[in-house]
């Protein structure tokens, strides 16, 4: 792990898994926000926010916002006229946006092969920095996916490839064909990480850290804005839980649930942080995380979120055995 000075204070980065690379600790995604919640223009105050916070590392999707995020994110890239060096982005592909055979719901060679293209097209880029496989497809042969990954990567058109929401044993089955073959192996995992999501990061993947190398770029640490505390009265009108097309996240806001944020907030307010500073700096604290996703509709959350690397000394065994009895 290594920290430098950025414009608002300072940042960690940790290497992906085994790789050279290194990301900020804390990065920033488009999940649900861009267009959805934002513009061009508030985008890019947000991605400069974060950016002069030290965050080098921005997250994206084919299907988010179906298309219109990688193409925001172009746009706002362009406009602020980062130095390419400067920053390491990530598309994940697998949901397709077009309902014809071999556009949607797919990892085979046909799709990966145009997908990338797409991307790279919305996104004004030559290439993305992190390429993933959106979620695995039980219709394709791992070593079909393998194969097309590795030739987008000796074709220039992405740097690493990798997983999210794979299981352990289909990504150590895509190593192990990479590796057989002399391909490039998969280098990192996006999985959900939370105080409510814990076991894939902590259990399943375990071994993997050490035995092939992973990376994680975990999405979700707030728990769709649970773990802030914004759900302990009830759902705000404002809130993701309200946008059309994201009523599951109606479904996350469980009595159990709110219970134990507020048993978590008590933590908090006890260490004198936010509750959302808590959760985030609780991910970072694990050293398997290679970086924590984080999002925002507006400049000031930017600003709020990149403050829990602060809290992260405040994160004691002690306070840690009390996290662990708050939420069981």
């Amino acid at each position: 792990m290594t920290s430098a000075r950025s414009f608002g204070g300072y940042m960690e980065y940790r290497r992906l898994g085994s790789a050279g690379l290194k990301v900020s600790l804390l990065s920033f995604g488009s999940w649900v926000s861009f267009k959805n919640q934002l513009g061009d223009d508030t985008a890019a105050a947000c991605m400069q926010a974060a950016y002069e916070a030290g965050c080098n590392f921005f997250d994206n999707a084919e299907i988010y916002a179906n298309g219109e995020s990688e193409a925001i994110m172009g746009r706002v890239i362009k406009k602020l006229g980062w130095a390419r060096e400067t920053y390491v982005i990530s598309t994940k592909l697998f949901w397709g946006l077009d309902d014809r055979p071999n556009m949607k719901n797919t990892l085979n060679r046909k799709y990966l092969m145009q997908a990338i293209d797409g991307s790279l097209k919305r996104l004004d880029l030559d290439f993305v920095d992190l390429l993933f496989c959106h979620r695995a497809d039980p219709n394709t042969p791992i070593e079909e996916t393998v194969h097309a990954m590795h030739d987008i990567i000796e074709q220039g058109k992405a740097l690493y490839w990798g997983t999210s929401e794979w299981s352990a044993e289909q990504i150590r089955e895509a190593w192990h064909i990479a590796d057989r073959y002399g391909w490039h192996k998969p280098q990192m995992e996006q999985p959900q990480y939370n105080l409510f999501w814990r076991d894939r990061v902590e259990k399943e993947y375990a071994r993997l850290y050490t035995e092939i190398g992973l990376g994680t770029t975990i999405w979700s640490p707030l728990a769709s804005g649970l773990l802030t505390g914004k759900y302990n009265n009830g759902i705000p009108a404002d809130s993701r839980a309200n946008l059309p097309g994201y009523e599951w996240l109606k479904e996350q806001v469980t009595p159990a649930r709110v219970e134990k944020a507020r048993k978590l907030d008590a933590i908090a307010k006890d260490l004198g942080v936010s509750m959302g500073h808590l959760a985030l700096a609780w991910c970072a604290r694990n050293p398997n995380v290679s970086t924590v996703i984080t999002g925002a509709s507006r400049v000031e959350q930017v600003h709020d979120n990149f403050k829990a690397l602060e809290v992260l000394p405040k994160l004691t065994p002690e306070v840690m055995k009390r996290i662990d009895e708050a939420v069981g």
